[in-house]
């Protein structure tokens, strides 16, 4: 879950070409049938209870559409599919929606900025307490992935640089065995592998996301000429995240249903709820996304993608492709603006517009 790398770019420009489908806007003409895509993750969870509670079906009735959400396995799949037309929408991390459809020319709006991690990822060391430990070590890690940046984020705080270590890059299904072998000293990697690497008496956390608040953001993100064509389509996109979310404040019912689909129980899903500031109300996703802070935050993300190569293989600068803010103002190239946050669906939903 969560990571980019140059190989999932190609992989999604290959599958485009291969069923016929141009990395471009979709047709213009207004449809009635949506797709989305969304992989398991704390901040994803959600989609998957408003399908079953009935949630997802009522908001496409009350506007006359359909809407099919389809869970994924692969993550990176999801995104792959999402770029190549075969989805209208798909549940992203900010700088993987950056470096996947939007490098690859597909212009993307993020409708709803749903959290952002706050403790969720976390460099880890073993019999080591302190994050200048890391020197010299090889750390196992999800290549160009939301650990890698946090780990390049971190670094500069003790003087040190990548150079100054080795990065092996490690999969997500393999890192907690992999921490628990002789040779791994260092890993950075996300709940529920965090929690269960802390549960070693040898393992210390020694830097997470709540230091870097704000930088790795889960948003579900809508092909920009789809979602222009289809306004009914943000709309019930909207009425179904935030009446899914009043759920969970409600009660335990429905954090029980994530819970298990996510393949941990109550507490473990609560403690992943814990370290991940969940906007629950529509304000707090529009005050977010309007902010100055975000604009700070997207230089610094793309600044991370240019240096690993991820923004495409003719991109000069971490400005290459243009990101708009809900004010108009775009960070990088305002003639290849191919990113998007928008509140105006989260907007509807505060003020009681859907």
């Amino acid at each position: 879950m969560r990571y980019s790398a140059k190989t999932f770019l190609k992989a999604a420009i290959g599958a485009a070409v291969a069923m016929g489908f141009a990395l471009s806007p979709a047709a213009a003409a207004e449809k009635k049938d949506f797709k989305v895509a969304w992989s398991i993750y704390v901040g994803w969870m959600p989609w998957g209870y408003a399908v079953e509670s009935g949630i997802v079906k009522k908001w496409a009735d009350k506007y006359g559409i359909n809407i099919e959400i389809k869970q994924f396995n692969d993550y990176v799949e999801s995104i792959n599919q999402y770029t190549a037309g075969t989805y209208d929408a798909v549940g992203a991390a900010n700088m993987d929606a950056l470096s996947i459809p939007a490098a690859g020319g597909v212009d993307t709006t993020a409708l709803i900025v749903g959290d952002y991690s706050n403790g969720n990822d976390a460099i880890i060391l073993k019999n080591k307490d302190k994050l200048v430990d890391i020197k010299g070590q090889k750390v196992n890690l999800v290549e160009f992935s939301v650990s890698h940046y946090l780990l390049a984020r971190a670094l500069p705080t003790v003087g040190l640089a990548e150079k100054d270590l080795k990065v092996v890059n490690t999969s997500d299904a393999d890192i907690s065995a992999a921490y628990k072998t002789p040779d791994v000293t260092a890993v950075v990697t996300w709940k529920p592998m965090v929690s269960t690497i802390l549960e070693s008496p040898d393992a210390h956390k020694v830097f997470d996301s709540s230091q870097i608040p704000g930088e790795i953001i889960d948003i579900m993100v809508a092909n920009t000429k789809t979602l222009k064509d289809n306004p009914k389509f943000g709309k019930a996109m909207a009425g179904i995240w935030y009446e899914t979310l009043a759920t969970m404040k409600d009660g335990t019912k429905s954090k029980e249903s994530m819970a298990k689909a996510s393949g941990t129980d109550l507490k473990g899903f609560e403690e992943q709820l814990a370290t991940t500031k969940l906007f629950y109300t529509p304000k707090e996703g529009v005050d977010f996304t309007s902010s100055e802070e975000l604009k700070k935050k997207t230089q610094l993300v793309s600044e991370f993608l240019f240096e690993k190569s991820l923004l495409g293989k003719d991109a000069k600068s971490a400005g290459a492709i243009g990101v708009e803010f809900p004010d108009k103002t775009v960070f990088g190239d305002k003639d290849n603006v191919k990113f998007r946050y928008d509140v105006t669906y989260m907007k509807e939903a505060e003020e009681g517009k859907l």
